[in-house]
C-alpha cells in the first residue's frame, strides 16, 4: 500500500470552495485509513507546489475541480514529475472539460447529444441562436457554473454586461425537459444511477452544494430498461473519452420521448457531504474510506 499521499485542493477556478470541502473529506478519510497525508492548497504558484511535493509522495489525490485542476494541466505537471495520481490523465480531462470537444466524442461513440451551437456575446445581444428554449453553458467550467435556461417570454440582458468571464463564446444547447439522471461508473463499472429532484430551479451551483435544496434519490426509480441503457452510456462516456479512476456522467430523461441524453461526464466528480458519486457508491456497499483508498491504489501516471 502507498503510504504517502498527497491531496491537492483548492485552487483558484470557480470551484475553490468546493474543492476544499472535497479535500479535507478525501483528507480525514485517508487518514484513518493509515496513510500518511499531507494537504495542498494550490495557488497560482507553480514553484510553489512543486516546493510542497518535496520530499516525494508515493501519489498524489486530485481532489481539484474546476479549470487548471480538472483540464489536464495539473495532469500534464504530475505526468512530467512522474508522480501517480487519481482520476483521468491528461487527454481525458482535457477532453472531458471541453463541452464541445466531448460531446463530439459523445457522438462519435453514438451517445445521444443535444444540439447545440458556440455563439459569442455579440451573436447573443443580436438575438436567439437557436429557437428557444435553450441552455447557455461556458464551454470550460464545471458545477452548473454560469449556467443559464433560457425559456419563452424570458427577457435575457445577462449578455449586455460589460463582465463576461467565460471567455469568448459560449455553448448554446437544446433544452432538454425531463428527469435529472447521475451515474457513477468506477473503472469499467457503472455503479449505480442516481436521480436528482431540485426543490426550486433547476440544479444549479446553489442546488448542488447547499444542503436541502434537493433530493437525491437512489437507485433512480425509472423503469428497468432505462436504468439499464443509462449506465450502458455512463460506462460508454467514461470509455471513449478514456477516463480511469472515478467519472460521473450527468444525463437529461424526456419521459414524454423516452429519450436519453447525456449532459457531460465530470472527470473529478465531487467528494464532499453533498456529493454523488459517495452516495451512489455507499448504495453499492462500497464506503467513503473503500472508495477513496481504491482511487489511490488505482493512481498512475499517463503511459
Amino acid at each position: 500500500m502507498s503510504q504517502r499521499v498527497a491531496v491537492l485542493m483548492g485552487g483558484w477556478s470557480a470551484e475553490r470552495e468546493v474543492s476544499l470541502n472535497s479535500g479535507a473529506s478525501v483528507v480525514k478519510a485517508l487518514m484513518n485509513s493509515g496513510y500518511q497525508v499531507t494537504a495542498i492548497d494550490v495557488q497560482r504558484d507553480i514553484a510553489q507546489l512543486l516546493t510542497r511535493l518535496f520530499p516525494r509522495p508515493d501519489v498524489v489525490f486530485n481532489a481539484l475541480h474546476g479549470r487548471f485542476g480538472e483540464d489536464g494541466c495539473i495532469q500534464g505537471i504530475l505526468n512530467i514529475l512522474e508522480i501517480p495520481y487519481t482520476h483521468s490523465g491528461l487527454l481525458a480531462s482535457a477532453l472531458a472539460m471541453d463541452k464541445p470537444a466531448a460531446k463530439k466524442v459523445f457522438a462519435s461513440a453514438g451517445i445521444p447529444i443535444a444540439e447545440s451551437v458556440m455563439a459569442s456575446r455579440e451573436i447573443l445581444i443580436q438575438g436567439d441562436p437557436i429557437p428557444r428554449p435553450y441552455v447557455i453553458k461556458p464551454s470550460n467550467e464545471g458545477s452548473s457554473v454560469g449556467v443559464r435556461i433560457v425559456m419563452p417570454g424570458d427577457n435575457v440582458h445577462l449578455f449586455e454586461e460589460t463582465s463576461w468571464p467565460y471567455g469568448s463564446s459560449v455553448m448554446v444547447e437544446r433544452y432538454v425537459p425531463g428527469r435529472e439522471l447521475t451515474v457513477a461508473v468506477m473503472g469499467d463499472k457503472a455503479l449505480g444511477c442516481l436521480e436528482i429532484r431540485p426543490k426550486q430551479g433547476f440544479y444549479d451551483y446553489a442546488n448542488k452544494y447547499t444542503d436541502g435544496k434537493a433530493d437525491h434519490i437512489v437507485p433512480a426509480p425509472i423503469p428497468k430498461p432505462v436504468y439499464d441503457e443509462v449506465c450502458r452510456l455512463a460506462v460508454l462516456a467514461h470509455q471513449c473519452l478514456g477516463c480511469r479512476g472515478v467519472s460521473r456522467s450527468d444525463f437529461r430523461y424526456d419521459e414524454a420521448k423516452g429519450e436519453l441524453i447525456i449532459l457531460e461526464t465530470n472527470t473529478q466528480p465531487g467528494m464532499t457531504s453533498l456529493s454523488l458519486v459517495p452516495e451512489i457508491a455507499q448504495y453499492a456497499g462500497i464506503s467513503f474510506p473503500q472508495l477513496v483508498d481504491w482511487m489511490v491504489k488505482e493512481a498512475r501516471c499517463d503511459a
